[in-house]
């Protein structure tokens, strides 16, 4: 049924559109019922496909990107979707608006998205009172964290410092945004040097998981030095990848904005290999970037992917996506002759 009126659901502003299913999902949330009956709907629950990773239960690897739930508004309404774990944001210390409208592009033959956002969101101490309704929660929430656009250089770390000090005790794991490209110089942060200073700093803070969410435009070999580097000095694990700034991957780009969909999975899929041929065993990797279905998703963990995330194809394939994905990690697992999804993840590497 989604997909028959995704032709009229396309012809709204992508950016209204969101805050239109934003509005639902609150909705929808305060209604027991409602959350009750798409749970059964959606929601995969089976043994084969439990996972514990950095002391955190998964019940299934099929997790939420950051940027759909940027302020915690729905996240009990996505859970009931069938996902196994939803990341929260980008949040920054302060509130702040992002890049001007419109900042929202679809690609529909590429299924891609283009986005130029830039960190809007209600600032860490209103998602903080977000999720303190909530937390504990059942599933795994992390919070992704990023630098507001105004913070000289010289006190980037400090809004690092300042997110975490924020939702140290209101969420399960964090994310270190330092790869999206709508932020001024952000990506410049993706070197060895702040790294290091980074995850010293927070690991003073926390012993929850750290993630590292790298961008695919790096230099492969710049890119695993930094990611040694990010291990070495306590992140849990790497988070393969964010958008991409290869504006010939989509037909008529807008000059601003990363891609993510189906445009990105080539490139994404390829640092990822490179990533888990050079760290699988070392680390934790989650794997993110035009996943759209099952398959891909299984190729992934194959890979050495741990866990999954999606974002662009719940707008392109609708809310049963994360159902059929998992459903085909079931099936996929069952011909390979596994017995859990543990079994199956890296085995394309060896």
């Amino acid at each position: 049924m989604y997909k028959k009126i995704r032709p009229l659901l396309f012809k709204c502003d992508p950016e209204n559109m969101h805050t239109l299913v934003e509005k639902l999902l609150i909705v929808a949330q305060s209604t027991p019922m409602a959350l009750e009956y798409l749970a059964k709907q959606y929601c995969i629950v089976d043994d084969r496909l439990k996972q514990n990773i950095c002391g955190l239960n998964f019940y299934n690897p099929v997790g939420l990107g950051a940027g759909f739930d940027k302020n915690a508004t729905m996240t009990k309404a996505l859970s009931a979707f069938g996902f196994g774990f939803i990341e929260v944001g980008t949040a920054t210390p302060k509130p702040q608006d992002g890049n001007p409208k419109p900042r929202i592009f679809r690609f529909v033959e590429e299924k891609s998205i283009q986005n130029a956002m830039g960190f809007n969101n209600d600032g860490g101490k209103k998602i903080l009172e977000r999720l303190n309704r909530i937390y504990p929660y059942v599933i795994p929430i992390g919070v992704n964290i990023g630098k507001n656009k105004i913070t000289e250089e010289e006190k980037v770390i400090f809004d690092y410092k300042k997110l975490v000090s924020i939702f140290k005790d209101t969420s399960d794991y964090f994310t270190l945004n330092l790869s999206s490209p709508n932020t001024p110089n952000l990506r410049d942060l993706q070197n060895e040097e702040f790294v290091k200073a980074l995850l010293s700093e927070l690991r003073l803070q926390t012993n929850k998981p750290i993630f590292l969410k790298i961008s695919p435009d790096m230099d492969i070999d710049y890119m695993l030095k930094v990611c040694e580097c990010a291990i070495d000095n306590g992140a849990s694990g790497i988070i393969a990848t964010n958008t991409t700034i290869d504006y010939s991957l989509v037909k008529n780009p807008k000059d601003k904005g990363g891609i993510s969909g189906v445009a990105l999975k080539k490139r994404s899929k390829e640092v990822f290999q490179i990533l888990s041929e050079n760290l699988f065993k070392k680390t934790i990797l989650i794997s993110i970037g035009g996943i759209d279905d099952g398959e891909e998703a299984y190729e992934r963990i194959k890979l050495g992917a741990s866990l999954v995330q999606i974002y662009t194809t719940m707008i392109f394939e609708g809310p049963c996506v994360v159902r059929e994905i998992n459903k085909t990690i079931l099936e996929k697992l069952a011909e390979d002759g596994f017995k859990d999804i543990s079994e199956a993840v890296g085995k394309s590497l060896y």
